[in-house]
């Protein structure tokens, strides 16, 4: 590989077919797969695991320390998992030693201006819409959709297929499958739209939107509401991801509309 005007660390590992544009920097303890595309003015600093068919846009700095007062220079990383799109000027910083690791999934799009933080989990299929800033820990699973300009508190956790609105200050869990926006951040119906896109059936939507009038709409709490879930609704996949969801919480999972 010839790349007089970027500066590749002799120690860096990078697949043959690699594209790095000029005026790139990568540092040494980064690996970098097959068929990556690395755009003029990135920057990728040690402990970056990038994945095959990557492609990183000018301006962004992948695996940068933690902006964590507590971060001691431990050995950690930043994965990029395969087929993902980093767009222009984002910001991913790698992991400390609570974790060891910063992850982004495969086929993930994480738009301009976005910053992932410190031992952040963002998962496969997601949208992260432009200017997206997420706290350290937090975990975001499959298939969500974050609206451009939200802010994530540190922690939270954000359920699979799940549509945040744009400019959303997200301070409770988000639980799976839903809608959600309005301040503060409230259930505003299921990601039925997305579901249908996915290949879920009128039936299964249905089944999901009947879990959530249990839990928000029927003036229950949430205790209450999931006891009589799991007595009078068949058991499911969805119904225990749900379920399970709502239980495992530390933060607590934001409120329904009418619930305020």
């Amino acid at each position: 590989m010839n790349q007089p005007l970027a500066y590749i660390h002799p120690e860096a590992k990078i697949a043959r077919n690699v594209v790095i544009e000029p005026f790139a920097s990568i540092s040494k303890n980064v690996v970098i797969e097959e068929g990556t595309w690395i755009g003029s003015n990135v920057t990728i600093m040690e402990g970056a695991r990038i994945g095959k068919n990557v492609k990183i846009f000018p301006g962004a700095v992948v695996s940068a320390i933690p902006q964590d007062k507590k971060f001691g220079g431990e050995d950690t990383t930043l994965e990029i998992g395969d087929n993902t799109v980093i767009r222009e000027c984002v910001t991913l910083n790698r992991g400390t030693d609570a974790t060891n690791k910063t992850v982004i999934g495969s086929d993930t799009l994480i738009m301009a201006y976005t910053h992932v933080a410190h031992d952040c989990i963002v998962g496969n299929n997601c949208i992260l819409v432009n200017a997206v800033q997420l706290a350290g820990h937090v975990t975001i699973e499959d298939w969500a959709i974050i609206g451009g300009a939200a802010a994530v508190h540190q922690f939270v956790n954000i359920g699979a297929h799940t549509m945040v609105s744009g400019g959303s200050l997200v301070r409770k869990d988000v639980p799976p499958f839903t809608k959600v926006g309005r301040e503060p951040l409230s259930y505003a119906g299921i990601n039925s739209v997305g579901l249908r896109r996915r290949g879920f059936s009128n039936e299964k939507i249905t089944e999901i939107q009947e879990i959530y009038r249990y839990i928000f709409l029927r003036g229950l709490n949430n205790s209450k509401a999931l006891d009589l879930v799991e007595l009078e609704m068949q058991p499911t996949k969805e119904r225990d991801e749900i379920i399970n969801f709502f239980r495992g919480s530390d933060r607590g999972v934001m409120k329904g509309y009418n619930a305020r």
